[in-house]
């Protein structure tokens, strides 16, 4: 196996893809606390929707549509799961800061 960056940035943008699933599926399993899986799915959306993002960038192919759609969209969902990280993080750490 050759060690480019574009291999080893896709195989991060892998390892990252089974630790967003494994995030969506401990929130849908195992958390009761809303609060806790909304964070858990958040932290899910980055990690998935950035490393679909990388794949895109390194892949070697022309991009497609779906290609495309995903440039566009992925920003927004996971700008959208930082804020709300952001707006469900304890008031303590506020004003530690």
């Amino acid at each position: 196996m050759d060690l480019t960056p574009a291999a080893l940035a896709r195989l991060a943008s892998w390892i990252a893809t089974g630790l967003g699933v494994g995030l969506w599926a401990w929130s849908w399993i195992r958390e009761t606390n809303p609060i806790q899986k909304q964070r858990f799915l958040d932290c899910g959306v980055v990690l998935v929707f950035a490393a679909t993002l990388v794949r895109v960038v390194v892949q070697e192919r022309e991009m497609t549509p779906i290609d495309w759609a995903l440039v566009l969209l992925s920003p927004l969902f996971i700008a959208a799961a930082l804020w709300r990280l952001a707006r469900t993080a304890c008031p303590g750490d506020v004003e530690r800061r």
